[in-house]
């Protein structure tokens, strides 16, 4: 097999970080199509990142035989639409996060990955990069003792509130948009050492329209009786925190920026009477994930973050939206 030729469903603001740069870094990946609502958007992107290919329209793009794979970076209510698209048309897919709008449409996705023997990967991009796999291993080697409570944060302020990621029928909404990664590495975290997965026992929000949340927070149990607190806004007083903790019997640790770890972070265990702080080195996360991607297709290679998993992930955010009193998202 070639290089894994990836064409992009939509010009967005995240594809040149999330796919086009990370491809130049990944010698078996190239980025050949794009197609958008507004074509001439689509050329003006393709002249300016050095894409050969432009389509007409999302479905032009995903019937071409000249793309092997497709990159979905498009509003959180039509990712499960075109990745189910995309798979019937025989395509490996790399979706962006939340993989759909609930747990009902990732099931819906899984079983067609199932069926089809292709790759369906969530862009958690951050659970590739060295960073997740070193804080995980801290925790199976008992770093901070039994795990006891688990607290995850995503918080940055979006004041443009005209944005899609406030618009209720594209399934936005705070802990949409911030809250599945407060949720993915909630998970993470509690269940290292267990694979256990937990229940959410209640959860607030803050509105910024009629059933869209700018601000939401749900507290979790795990089956080991462990508790947790999974916290995301858009737009609250709470404007900037992103971060996790994790206290156990024996000691804490401490994450700061999980999620864009290769721009800054600290990591911190507090433990025994001793104090380890460590910078976990790395590539951009985006571009890890990319190797892993094509990994994945290529050889079989381990994909962290496929549809099953998100199956998982949708179902506490589902159950969150309902506990705090909010419908969950979906084209329902």
């Amino acid at each position: 097999m070639g290089e894994l030729r990836i064409g992009i469903l939509g010009a967005a603001r995240i594809a040149p970080n999330a796919i086009i740069k990370p491809a130049r870094e990944v010698p078996d990946a190239t980025v050949t199509a794009i197609a958008a609502r507004d074509t001439g958007r689509a050329r003006a992107f393709a002249a300016k990142y050095g894409i050969p290919v432009v389509h007409g329209d999302y479905r032009e793009l995903v019937a071409d035989p000249q793309v092997d794979a497709v990159y979905v970076p498009l509003p959180n209510g039509l990712h499960a639409r075109w990745t189910l698209a995309a798979l019937e048309a025989g395509k490996q897919v790399l979706c962006e996060k939340p993989l759909t709008s609930d747990a009902d449409e990732a099931r819906q996705v899984a079983d067609a990955a199932r069926d089809s023997g292709l790759v369906v990967m969530e862009a958690f991009h951050y659970r590739y990069h060295p960073l997740a796999a070193r804080v995980r291993e801290l925790l199976n080697d008992g770093a901070v003792g039994t795990v006891r409570h688990v607290e995850t944060a995503l918080c940055f302020p979006l004041p443009r509130f005209r944005d899609i990621r406030y618009r209720l029928d594209l399934a936005g909404g705070a802990y949409m948009d911030a809250g599945c990664y407060a949720v993915h590495f909630l998970r993470l975290l509690g269940g290292a050492t267990t694979g256990a997965e937990p229940q959410v026992t209640k959860a607030s929000a803050k509105l910024r329209t009629p059933g869209v949340d700018r601000y939401l927070s749900a507290e979790f149990r795990f089956p080991d009786g462990a508790t947790g607190r999974a916290t995301a806004s858009m737009w609250s007083a709470r404007l900037l925190d992103v971060s996790a903790t994790v206290v156990g019997d024996a000691g804490r640790l401490r994450v700061f920026n999980y999620v864009l770890p290769q721009a800054y972070h600290r990591l911190t265990v507090r433990s025994r009477g001793r104090t380890l702080r460590e910078r976990v080195p790395g590539d951009a996360s985006y571009t890890h994930q990319l190797r892993a991607f094509v990994a994945a297709v290529r050889d079989g290679g381990p994909n962290l973050t496929p549809p099953d998993d998100s199956v998982r992930t949708m179902t506490l955010i589902d159950a969150a939206y309902r506990a705090a009193g909010l419908r969950p998202r979906g084209s329902g």
